[in-house]
């Protein structure tokens, strides 16, 4: 039985704009997770990641790193109990 694991992520920092979000859907999908990602209005990016454990894991290592042009100051990462989404998407 495979360790499904969901986080709620926040990451602080000059992130939006940057080609963020995109990134953080390619890797998720790359990775197999599923869940979302969206700006929010105080400039943070907040994220839910689900999926096995070292999958979710490799995407969050992505929100500490930020793409190319982004600068990451503090991400925030909450563990949740699964709700078995069935796609990663970008939200509004």
């Amino acid at each position: 039985m495979e360790d499904r694991t969901r986080v709620h992520v926040f990451v602080n920092g000059d992130v939006q704009g940057k080609g963020f979000k995109e990134s953080i859907k390619e890797k998720a999908d790359e990775q197999g997770v599923v869940g979302w990602v969206k700006d929010l209005s105080d400039g943070r990016i907040e994220a839910v990641i689900e999926g096995p454990r070292d999958e979710v894991y490799r995407v969050v290592g992505l929100c500490r790193a930020g793409p190319n042009g982004a600068k990451v100051d503090a991400v925030q990462v909450d563990r949740e109990p699964p709700k078995n989404d069935k796609s990663f998407k970008i939200k509004k």
